[in-house]
């Protein structure tokens, strides 16, 4: 299903984002795989990973929040995998804002950059 696609995963940088593209870089030919987060560091670090050391791999610096920067991202691109979001209880609590801008909005953006009807 996915030999010869491009794949784009959200949140690519976290636990189940790597191990998502972990996956299909051991079970599948992809044509390329998109790893989008916000966070350059780890971005830099899962680079550094002889697994993810492949001409398949593309990072993409972005937030979910900034739908232009996702349609950017999403050129080309035929699955999208969403797995960006905050999680942590505690913060959410404390700074609701952040957290529906980031898991509704942000999935919202995710949806429509990805222009599901065509």
């Amino acid at each position: 299903m996915l030999n010869g696609k491009t794949v784009m995963i959200t949140g690519g940088t976290g636990s189940f984002g790597k191990q998502c593209c972990r996956d299909i870089l051991t079970r599948f030919d992809p044509q390329k795989v998109i790893v989008f987060s916000r966070d350059e560091l780890k971005q830099s670090e899962m680079a550094a990973d002889p697994v993810f050391s492949t001409e398949k791999i593309r990072f993409f610096l972005g937030d979910v929040r900034d739908e232009p920067q996702l349609k950017r991202a999403m050129v080309r691109v035929n699955y999208v995998i969403h797995r960006a979001a905050l999680k942590q209880v505690p913060a959410a609590e404390y700074n609701p804002h952040e957290f529906i801008n980031t898991n509704i909005n942000g999935a919202m953006n995710v949806v429509d950059a990805a222009d599901i009807s065509s």
